[in-house]
């Protein structure tokens, strides 16, 4: 009898204990590392107004897309969107396609769309790529009378590790009146909607980013900077008028942005982003 007494005395002081040390109701504590949210893959992407491949402290005859080469190469960009590049006019020679031999010296694949015909040849706007490209368009933009240069968008389809996703280059009316940006910004936004992947456009849009060309483009696209950085003139640059943007937001991140400061081969200097796929 006095030894169950001594048992049931050590059973209960040893429930006792147990409770006192730890509540029934206290979760299990995870002491299992944070998972890292991984990284997805990663490109770069270059907005260039090549000026035609006339350095702007040359004669306006001389040509040197060598130098708008060298630029490229140094950034080394999967993705180049170009402004104001001739195809086999009289001012630029009537043999040289730009975006192709710009696609020769960078070793990379090129498309170019026409804006407008001019002395003989075309005059429009380029992409280069280090991907593939699957499929390529050309948009017309308008412009609101006679008068006026026509506009293109240059869109192409590629494919990053899986990621299919558009890349286009477009350059927006130059003059002084908002009107013909205005339209043509609201024509992108009808293009932008009827896409079934995601897209990165860039380019020189003439705009200021507190532009209502600007507002329109931001219904439609995400912008890679808030207070974006100064892209013309090259050698005292005072404005931001050239823009890389892209959509949907969930799709794409930014992890750097800059501009790059080469002043002798164009009358802009190249903004480069590099993007991550989310």
């Amino acid at each position: 009898m006095k030894n169950l007494k001594i048992l049931i005395f050590v059973l209960l002081v040893s429930m006792s204990s147990i409770s006192c040390g730890k509540s029934a109701a206290e979760p299990e504590k995870d002491n299992k590392p944070p998972v890292e949210e991984k990284s997805g893959p990663t490109f770069k992407v270059m907005s260039y107004n090549i000026h035609i491949g006339n350095p702007p402290s040359k004669d306006a005859s001389y040509r040197d897309l060598e130098a708008i080469a060298q630029v490229i190469n140094i950034q080394k960009p999967d993705l180049v969107a170009l402004s104001e590049v001739d195809n086999k006019t009289k001012r630029s020679g009537t043999t040289v396609d730009q975006a192709k031999e710009l696609g020769r010296l960078t070793g990379m694949y090129y498309y170019f769309t026409k804006a407008m015909d001019y002395q003989g040849g075309e005059y429009g706007d380029a992409v280069l790529s280090k991907f593939p490209i699957a499929e390529s368009k050309r948009y017309e933009l308008p412009v609101t009378g006679t008068g006026f240069e026509p506009r293109s968008l240059a869109l192409i389809l590629v494919e990053k590790e899986g990621h299919k996703f558009y890349f286009g280059s477009t350059h927006l009316d130059h003059t002084s009146a908002e009107d013909n940006r205005v339209l043509q910004a609201n024509t992108l936004v009808d293009i932008i909607k009827s896409l079934n992947y995601p897209l990165v456009l860039a380019g020189d849009w003439n705009a200021l980013p507190t532009s209502q060309t600007i507002n329109i483009l931001k219904k439609a696209l995400n912008p890679t900077c808030t207070d974006c950085p100064y892209t013309f003139p090259m050698n005292k640059p005072d404005r931001t008028i050239d823009y890389i943007m892209y959509k949907p937001a969930e799709k794409f991140k930014v992890k750097s942005l800059k501009v790059v400061n080469e002043t002798y081969a164009s009358d802009h200097l190249p903004l480069v982003v590099d993007l991550e796929i989310k």
